[in-house]
């Protein structure tokens, strides 16, 4: 099973809004030489939304050769077309993903039965693991533990779950739901918010996918192995560096500028650069979060 430290990658695109082969490697590189466990392209940070599909398969075909089998890779797959679904997951796991992630279908919120069999056809067509992704506030419909329950019960290569509800019963929820009544079953509870990270960690989940990894790679790698050796002065230390740092989050709408930014910010040499429509940080925003970074540093 997948644990610790999984990041949810930016996408680095160049000023003409194409992808930049050389600054995601240099990106990629430096998680990994930080020490994260995993890494999940295409996520809500990656701008999968902005992107066709051929386009994300020339992409992922870059990342998971670029990676190398260094960590496991995930690579995010949602959309509202599942033909179009399966086939990318399908190119994905062929690539050598460790599996794919699906975030709830969009637009409309179905309810737990279309849910379920959105993700049923999923699987059945899938020679790999999906991980369900469950971010309410972008897909406008919150999966039920029930509905969770149901499809890591009935499908071997459901393997887990991103749970990105800004709430930590949510994700207890899942864990003692899923964990405690499928013993057998090996499946993942990750949270998606990164000031969660150790609250999942204790009421027995199994990691994070949090954008801040992005930012600070060392800084959660460290708080991981902190907490395997059970050091709580380093825990609590780096908790409270991680609290300032979620401050990012609040500097755009949508969050994902600040992060790349701020990810930018680290000197890798990348540019912050979004798909369109989104345009960059403005100079109060780029001095706000050098401010927040350099307040968590100082701690």
């Amino acid at each position: 099973m997948l644990k610790g430290i999984i990041t949810p990658s930016i996408t680095v695109f160049n000023q003409d809004r194409r992808i930049d082969y050389k600054g995601n490697e240099r990106h990629i590189n430096y998680l990994l030489a930080a020490g994260v466990n995993g890494i999940l392209f295409l996520g809500s940070i990656g701008e999968f939304f902005a992107m066709g599909q051929e386009e994300k398969k020339d992409f992922i075909s870059f990342v998971l050769e670029t990676v190398a089998g260094r960590v496991p890779v995930l690579i995010g797959t949602g959309g509202t077309v599942v033909a179009e679904v399966i086939e990318l997951s399908q190119y994905a796991v062929e690539k050598g993903a460790h599996g794919v992630a699906v975030i709830t279908p969009y637009f409309f919120q179905f309810n737990q039965e279309t849910l379920y069999n959105y993700y049923k056809l999923i699987a059945e067509n899938l020679a790999g693991n999906l991980y369900l992704y469950n971010f309410p506030d972008r897909s406008g419909v919150n999966m039920p533990v029930e509905l969770i329950y149901q499809l890591a019960r009935d499908f071997d290569n459901i393997k887990g779950i991103k749970d990105t509800m800004d709430s930590i019963s949510n994700t207890r929820e899942i864990i003692a739901r899923v964990k405690e009544e499928l013993p057998e079953k090996d499946f993942a509870v990750y949270s998606g918010f990164d000031e969660y990270f150790v609250p999942n960690l204790l009421a027995g989940g199994d990691g994070l996918i949090g954008g801040l990894s992005n930012v600070v790679p060392g800084l959660f790698a460290e708080l991981y192995q902190a907490y395997q050796v059970k050091d709580f002065t380093t825990i609590a230390g780096i908790s409270k560096k991680i609290s300032v740092l979620m401050e990012i989050y609040k500097v755009s709408q949508p969050f994902f500028p600040a992060i790349k930014q701020a990810a930018a910010l680290m000197g890798t040499g990348i540019e912050a650069v979004c798909k369109e429509p989104v345009k960059g940080l403005n100079k109060n925003q780029i001095t706000r979060i050098k401010e927040i970074i350099n307040r968590a540093e100082n701690l």
